[in-house]
Order: structure tokens, then C-alpha cells, then sequence
């Protein structure tokens, strides 16, 4: 708690950005429901109440998210790219304006990054590298990529974080931390969308794109994976230069997003490239389980030979054994239009929320049934997916975090393939996975290894059962049988009762500190500082930053 209040002190300065810019594009209400107002009020920084007005006014509510996250800088940018792939909670024209923000921005002056440039890489540029560019080739809001030639002539890419950005992202990660909480405590129907959960998955993946070293790891695994094909190239990771904050890999040499007419004028065939950037990636879907989850065309690069060559591992995704089955089930019963499948699919990610099972089936069944008339060419998977999550959201269901990255990358995919190839079709693609995946389920060597496992696990749980039988009727005997009832309604009550709490113990804890450090102020002896004792300095400011928080706890909790 005592953690907490200092932080939120901390963050004041922020704070108050973050409520202004909320403000100025509208979305007051929401400033005054999280109690931002109030903490930034009692604190004595004065909030300007003025609804947006002009320009701002005459925008649609995604644009002005959309402009207000822009000008929050990159933590919050890279909240609405999140955001882009949660088509199960948000409508199709919310999507599209998520999807506008990007992550280039002005860069950082060289002389600026210099220093922690020589830091990371152990030395001057010039000196570690036969070459070095300080014309940065990109500017991203997380990090700047400069071109380098290595002693022996390799050209490489050198990603370098941007000085500061850490801290800036901390603080905002704390704010949206202590938002979640509140947002799920105010606002009732927010708790199906698990925010708290969403902004700790969040923060983990913030931290690990913060991380360049976790990229470079990213990258070895892929290149791992496609060792054996010598179509598809990952550049290489050269780890002596190679940290947390700086990043140096093999730069490839090929075309980024270009036209066919382009690609066909360098020898190119943009047919071949769309099917094998598809396979490319259905491989690391359903064989790997381990996916890059940004294919657009900035991040797939065509080379001689028609080869794909893959960049930026910063957002990847990951798929449990598990998973892959459910989306090859999907993927499946799409094919084949099998509605009971499908509906089963859906029930399985959903767990037990579903709150009108007869609806979803129906749903379900209508839309297969607007595909009845169409053949299997013409079948579009990223309008397929969109119509799923559509029924997922309107049904009130959460789609797993781990799904939205693969929808959204599968339907990034292609429209990449539709931009080389008009003719191009992911359905035929898919439909080859599915089916040789489908198969090999049902070989004799399959079957008997699953067989395997179920006598495994059943001789495991019959061999417990005595044991268990035991415990269970001596807990009987002990009446330690525990029932555990989940009552929503008593949430509430819960979470003021241990608020109470709180704020007992605080103000315990802080008349003890106060006692006991009035008493070392008469003790002679021991450091000071300013001529006082210094253990007794530290424990009045300690009992002073306790009463803030209960101060502003109570303020509070008697506004509502």
C-alpha cells in the first residue's frame, strides 16, 4: 500500500497528461468513473473541465480514441495496436481506425542515443563495426535501426532502444494497472473483459518488445524451425553485440510491399511468393505453434529466387498443443460447413460463460448457411474469422488473448496474398494443412500412442483413488470439507470490507511509526541528517506518505 501511494505520487505529473488529453477529446466521464480527477484534485493540480470542442467535436468517438492514444505517445499506441486485434470486442470501423496508428516517429538525434549506443555495444561504432550509418534507416517509438558493416563485410541492422523510453513506459503501465482495477471495482459489465488480466498480459508484452535480446531469441527459434527450407530466410543473430538494449542481426536485402508490375520487372513471380508466404506461415501456425504475428508487408521481404524473407520478431505469437487441435478442429468444420463442430469449437474457448447456448448454435448455423452457396475457392478467410468473432461479441463472449494475434495474422496474410495475387485464395492454402494434420490424427502410430496415454492416465487415477477416498473421509471425520460459492453479489461488499481493512492496519502502522520515531528523536547518538536523528527523519516520512494514502483512501471511498 505504502508501495502504491509513492508510485501514484510518482506518476502525478502524468497523471495529469493523461486526464487532459482524455479530457480535450471528449472522454470526461471516464476521467471522473476511474478517479483520476479526484487523486490529481487532492493533490492540488487543477484540472481544466473543457468537453471537446471545433474540430474534435465533429469527430466519430474511434477517431477521437484513436487521435487522443496518438498524442499519449508510444505505451499507448502500442495499447490500440493491441487493441486492433481484439475483433471480438470491438465493431469492424473501431478495428479500422486502431489499425491506422503506427509506431514511426521522429527520430532521436544521434548525438542524443550516442552515448548509450557506446554503452551497449561496448565500445565507439566506429571502432566495433567496419561501418557505421548514424542516419538511422527507421524510427519506431520503441527503437531506432541503423545499417553497420561488421569487420568481415557482413552488412547488419543495428536496432537500438531509445534513451528513456523505459521509464515512461513503466509509469504508464502503473497507471493503466491502477485504471484496470478501478474500471473492473466502478464498472460492473467491464469485469467479462477481464481488464486487470488485460493490462498484466499487456505489461508482458511491452516488456518483453523492451527487451531486444527476447527479439533476438525470437529470431534463432524461427530460424531453427526453417533450417531445412531454403525458401524462407531469417536473419541471423550475432550475439556479442547483442543485449537488452541493442539488437544486431543479418540485414536482408529484398523488396518490401511491392507491386506485382515490380516484382515481375526484377524476375519476380508474385504468384509463386503469395502461395509460399501463405504456407510460410500456416506452417508456423498449425506445425510450429509459433508465429509471427505482424505479417504486413513491411515485415515480409521477396528475394532472388522467389524466396520470403521474414523481419521485426518483436510481436510473435505461441499456440499449446492444445490450441493447434481447436483451430484445426475450426478450421475443420469451416471447411467441411459442419455446424455442430464449429458450435463445439466456439463452447470450448468460451469454457462456461456462455449465456444462451441455443442462440450461439443458431447463430452459428446461420452462418454457415449465408456459405452454402459458395464453392470452397471463393470462400475468404479473413471475412470467415471476422463473422466468427461478429457472433463471439455478440453473444457476449471473450475470444482467448492467443487467438486474436492468430486471427489478425491470418487475416493480415491475406490480404498481403490478395495485393500480389488477385486470384490468391487462403482457403486453398489451409484446406492441405487441415487435411494432412486430420489425417495423420488417425494413423495406426497416432492411435496407439493416444491410447497409450489414456491407459496412462487412467491407471494414474485409479491407483489415487484410494488415497484420495482416504483424505476425503478423514477430512470428513475432522469437518474440514471445504464448499467453495462463487456470489457475485458479495463482491462488493468483499472489496470494501477489504478496503476497511486496509485502512485500519495503515493507520495502525502509522500511529506505531509515529510513536516510535518521536521516541528516537530523544535518543542521542546515531546519524543524522540536518542536525536530527536520521532513522527518526525516515519514519515520520514513511508515517507521512501512510496518511496520504489514507487520506485519500477515505476521500474517496465518501464520494460514493
Amino acid at each position: 500500500m505504502l508501495r502504491e501511494t509513492i508510485s501514484v505520487v510518482r506518476d502525478l505529473p502524468r497523471l495529469h497528461e493523461i486526464a487532459s488529453v482524455m479530457i480535450r477529446y471528449g472522454w470526461g466521464d471516464l476521467v471522473r468513473v476511474l478517479g483520476i480527477s479526484g487523486v490529481l484534485e487532492r493533490a492540488g493540480q487543477v484540472l481544466h473541465w473543457h468537453s471537446a470542442t471545433g474540430e474534435i467535436s465533429q469527430l466519430d468517438a474511434p477517431v477521437r480514441v484513436r487521435r487522443a492514444l496518438e498524442e499519449l505517445g508510444p505505451t499507448f499506441v502500442k495499447l490500440g495496436q493491441v487493441l486492433a486485434t481484439r475483433v471480438d470486442m470491438f465493431p469492424p470501423h473501431w478495428i479500422a481506425e486502431f489499425e491506422k496508428l503506427h509506431s514511426q516517429v521522429p527520430a532521436v538525434p544521434y548525438n542524443i542515443l550516442h552515448p548509450d549506443l557506446v554503452a551497449a555495444i561496448g565500445g565507439e561504432p566506429g571502432v566495433v563495426f567496419a561501418g557505421f550509418d548514424s542516419v538511422p534507416l527507421a524510427a519506431a517509438s520503441i527503437a531506432q535501426v541503423y545499417r553497420a558493416t561488421l569487420k568481415d563485410g557482413t552488412r547488419v541492422v543495428v536496432k537500438m532502444r531509445r534513451p528513456g523510453i523505459e521509464g515512461v513506459i513503466q509509469a504508464d503501465l502503473r497507471i493503466m494497472e491502477h485504471a484496470a482495477r478501478l474500471l473492473e471495482s466502478e464498472v460492473p459489465d467491464s469485469r467479462r473483459y477481464d481488464p486487470v488480466r488485460m493490462v498484466s498480459q499487456f505489461r508482458r508484452s511491452l516488456n518483453r518488445e523492451l527487451d531486444l535480446a527476447k527479439e533476438a531469441r525470437n529470431i534463432d527459434q524461427f530460424a531453427r524451425h526453417f533450417a531445412d527450407d531454403p525458401l524462407v530466410q531469417i536473419p541471423k543473430v550475432y550475439w556479442e553485440f547483442t543485449n537488452d538494449r541493442v539488437n544486431v542481426q543479418e540485414e536482408i536485402i529484398g523488396l518490401a510491399g511491392a507491386a506485382p508490375d515490380k516484382l515481375r520487372d526484377q524476375g519476380l513471380d508474385p504468384k509463386l511468393l503469395a502461395a509460399r508466404g501463405a504456407d510460410t506461415v500456416l506452417r508456423m501456425v498449425l506445425e510450429h505453434g509459433y508465429f509471427h504475428a505482424d505479417p504486413h508487408p513491411g515485415n515480409v521481404l521477396f528475394l532472388p529466387d522467389n524466396r520470403i524473407g521474414m523481419i521485426d520478431f518483436g510481436m510473435v505469437g505461441m499456440l499449446t498443443h492444445s490450441r493447434r487441435i481447436q483451430i484445426v478442429d475450426m478450421l475443420h468444420a469451416l471447411i467441411r460447413k459442419d455446424e455442430q463442430a464449429l458450435l463445439q469449437v466456439l463452447l470450448d474457448w468460451s469454457g462456461e460463460s456462455v449465456r444462451d447456448e441455443d442462440r450461439l448454435a443458431y447463430d452459428v448455423a446461420e452462418l454457415l448457411q449465408n456459405y452454402d452457396d459458395l464453392q470452397l475457392k471463393d470462400v475468404k478467410i479473413g471475412i470467415l474469422l471476422s463473422d466468427i468473432t461478429a457472433i463471439m461479441r455478440d453473444n457476449d463472449l471473450v475470444l482467448p488473448a492467443d487467438l486474436t494475434l492468430l486471427f489478425k495474422a491470418l487475416i493480415t496474410l491475406e490480404g498481403l496474398g490478395q495485393q500480389l495475387d488477385p486470384e490468391f485464395h487462403m482457403v486453398d492454402h489451409v484446406t492441405p494443412f487441415v487435411e494432412h494434420i486430420i489425417q495423420q490424427r488417425y494413423t495406426p502410430q497416432a492411435l496407439l500412442a493416444r491410447g497409450r496415454k489414456s491407459v496412462r492416465e487412467t491407471l494414474e487415477v485409479v491407483a489415487g483413488l484410494p488415497r484420495d477416498l482416504r483424505h476425503l473421509l478423514r477430512d470428513i471425520r475432522r469437518g474440514r470439507i471445504r464448499v467453495d460459492l462463487d456470489l457475485k453479489r458479495l463482491d462488493q461488499f468483499g472489496h470494501q470490507l477489504d478496503r476497511a481493512s486496509n485502512r485500519l492496519t495503515m493507520g495502525i502502522l502509522t500511529a506505531s511509526l509515529v510513536v516510535g520515531s518521536s521516541i528516537i528523536m530523544t535518543v542521542k547518538g546515531g546519524p543524522q541528517l540536518f542536525g536530527l536523528p536520521f532513522f527518526g527523519l525516515v519514519g515520520f516520512l514513511i508515517a507521512f506518505f501512510n496518511s496520504l494514502w489514507i487520506i485519500f483512501s477515505i476521500w474517496r471511498s465518501g464520494k460514493h
